[in-house]
């Protein structure tokens, strides 16, 4: 966003709107201790192309993620962005807080969310995905509350080798609810096997592939074993990237996939949020949280898309 400086004009009419007589009227709750009483050592003005080359300059000192491997936030990842990606997500028809529940006037928005939603459950080897949760993280507290919902059972196993911010996301968002959260010690080596701990009142066995310590994992056994057991198996994904280079999760028999889609075109950002992302098998999808975005033929026979499988009164027509 562009700084424009206020004029002096701008200043008294800002003051006289909000009712006080100055600006240091502003601060009086401030206690005297805390206030500074003296002048800054600020340059005179400067020239926008100044004001650039010294804020960049102090930049430079500072250690980034572009100048080597960085191992921070476990979950945030440096990835080139191509110019097009923020020029068409500042355009009008993206950046609007307005949902498409007129699918007549909404097409556009609504076919890109219907091809977003293939792209996810393709690379993630599931049959449906909604379009898109707050972030990694709260996806996965919801895919044990799903998971709930269809086993009508209360308690999830987290592994070892999930990110610990998923697995406090996913106690936070059950702490008040009828499920219990056996969250497992760390996993440094990659060798945990949760199989024998699934009983008749699991919900859902959570893992996550590469796991927070970078181990993959085949968890097609885990599969079976949640399947016999009737729990569901809820995969995690932290690098979405890496759904293009090894074996995805519908491929070994998970039920919910959840990840972070951040490295999939988005900025680091300072650590988020970002966009989840959430995919299940067809079977489930009255159970989805979320909203979703289905094709359909208007009267006369042409392709649309809608809003779907959800009782909204403006999603039908009268």
């Amino acid at each position: 966003m562009r700084y424009l400086p206020l004029t002096d004009n701008d200043r008294a009419e800002m003051i006289s709107a909000i009712g006080v007589d100055s600006v240091d009227d502003l601060f009086v709750d401030v206690p005297p201790a805390a206030q500074f009483d003296g002048t800054f050592n600020l340059s005179t003005h400067m020239a926008e192309y100044q004001v650039e080359a010294k804020i960049g300059a102090m930049a430079r000192r500072n250690v980034t993620t572009a100048d080597g491997p960085s191992f921070l936030g476990a979950g945030a990842y440096r990835h080139h962005v191509p110019a097009a990606v923020d020029h068409l997500v500042q355009r009008g028809e993206f950046l609007t807080s307005y949902t498409p529940y007129q699918p007549e006037i909404s097409q556009g928005t609504l076919q890109a969310l219907f091809e977003f939603q293939t792209m996810v459950a393709l690379i993630t080897g599931m049959d449906v995905a909604n379009a898109s949760m707050y972030d990694g993280a709260t996806s996965c507290a919801e895919a044990v509350l799903m998971a709930q919902r269809v086993t009508r059972r209360h308690k999830a196993i987290v592994s070892g080798g999930v990110h610990p911010h998923y697995r406090e996301a996913t106690e936070t968002q059950s702490r008040y609810l009828d499920i219990e959260i056996d969250a497992r010690a760390p996993d440094l080596a990659g060798t945990e096997d949760l199989s024998a701990d699934i009983h008749e009142d699991t919900a859902c066995v959570v893992v996550q592939n590469p796991g927070v310590f970078g181990h993959v994992r085949d968890f097609s056994p885990l599969a079976e074993a949640c399947h016999a057991a009737g729990a569901l198996l809820v995969v995690v994904v932290t690098e979405a990237v890496s759904l293009g280079a090894i074996l995805p999760p519908g491929k070994m028999g998970a039920d919910i996939v959840v990840a972070e889609g951040q490295s999939l075109g988005n900025a680091q950002g300072f650590g988020g949020p970002y966009v989840g992302l959430f995919a299940a098998r067809e079977k489930y999808v009255r159970h989805m949280p979320g909203r979703l975005v289905g094709e359909t033929v208007d009267e006369d026979g042409r392709r649309g898309w809608v809003l779907t499988l959800s009782t909204r009164e403006q999603h039908i027509r009268r």
